[in-house]
């Protein structure tokens, strides 16, 4: 059985305090969190790690323990022993074992939120998967809760939504056979692939994901929280230099466009692009691509002017 370095998976060291190993959770537990890595089967396991560590190294009496037997299997290894000749049935927990735990409701979400199956390793030390607040009001009975996530089945809903709605954030009316309706937020900064979580709202009491996927957009294209766009001159402006409107999302601003200025060069307009999705006050940046457009329907004169020019070009070259 592989032996988890809980302190090493936390980035703590051995004497850590409570605040330190929570500040130290919840920083990993953000960061891997499945909704922030949608699909990734790696940033998943790495988020159930990290809370199997918390679960441990939060709790004193687990923690007391985990401790001793560290010390064991340090000492035992230094000796040369092998994995397979460690006697670890003097640290085994009865089956079905029960350690009383106080946690906020947001900790129990983060670390239960997703479902997640501790290691052989979590077993073999503290026994079963019952988990008993006592004592206060408000607490969790985190073995009933846990039946009922297990009853509860999660629902995926697909959601399509346009650039400009996941611009400024909006909101679906979802309404069942039964007539039951749910009134859906949708933050802005969302993306295709996006998943909205509204608790409880699903299956039995399991929860209902909204899958957003963002349209198309006739004008942008985006990428992460920037937008692309082309901006259209005439070759005048791009030979002589000028000022065009360029428009974002939210408004139009002025870009000053250099004289000889190449075509598709492109222009970096800063907080023009979309809404960070966990800090919407930071935005991307809209990238203006410059698309030259030629003069047509040349009259005899103008042509004659254009020869003057390609002439005079030539002789300078």
């Amino acid at each position: 059985m592989e032996y988890k370095d809980y302190y090493q998976t936390l980035g703590v060291g051995k004497t850590a305090s409570q605040d330190e190993l929570k500040k130290s959770y919840r920083k990993l537990a953000r960061k891997y969190h499945p909704d922030v890595n949608p699909g990734d089967a790696s940033a998943e396991d790495r988020f159930k790690e990290i809370n199997e560590a918390y679960e441990v190294l939060s709790d004193p009496e687990k923690r007391q323990k985990y401790d001793q037997f560290g010390a064991q299997w340090q000492q035992f290894q230094r000796q040369g022993g092998q994995p397979g000749d460690f006697d670890w049935g003097r640290w085994s927990a009865p089956g079905g074992g029960s350690y009383t735990r106080t946690v906020s409701p947001e900790e129990f979400e983060d670390m239960f939120g997703h479902g997640g199956g501790f290691s052989d390793f979590f077993e073999t030390l503290f026994g079963g998967m019952g988990r008993r607040r006592t004592g206060g009001s408000g607490g969790f009975d985190f073995q009933q809760t846990r039946q009922q996530a297990r009853r509860g089945r999660d629902i995926d809903h697909p959601v399509d939504i346009t650039l400009e709605e996941a611009f400024r954030g909006t909101t679906r009316v979802l309404q069942w056979d039964d007539g039951h309706k749910i009134e859906a937020r949708i933050p802005p900064g969302v993306r295709t692939g996006s998943r909205v979580r509204l608790s409880g709202q699903g299956s039995s009491g399991g929860d209902l994901y909204l899958s957003v996927t963002v349209l198309p957009h006739t004008v942008f294209e985006r990428e992460s929280n920037d937008l692309k766009t082309n901006v259209q001159i005439d070759l005048f402006t791009a030979l002589l230099g000028g000022t065009v409107k360029v428009s974002s999302l939210d408004k139009t601003v002025d870009l000053k466009i250099p004289p000889e200025t190449q075509n598709g060069k492109i222009f970096r307009l800063r907080g023009l692009g979309m809404p960070d999705l966990r800090t919407p006050d930071r935005r991307g940046d809209l990238y203006a691509t410059i698309d030259v457009r030629l003069p047509q329907n040349l009259t005899d004169e103008e042509k004659t002017l254009l020869r003057q020019l390609r002439d005079m070009q030539a002789i300078r070259t």
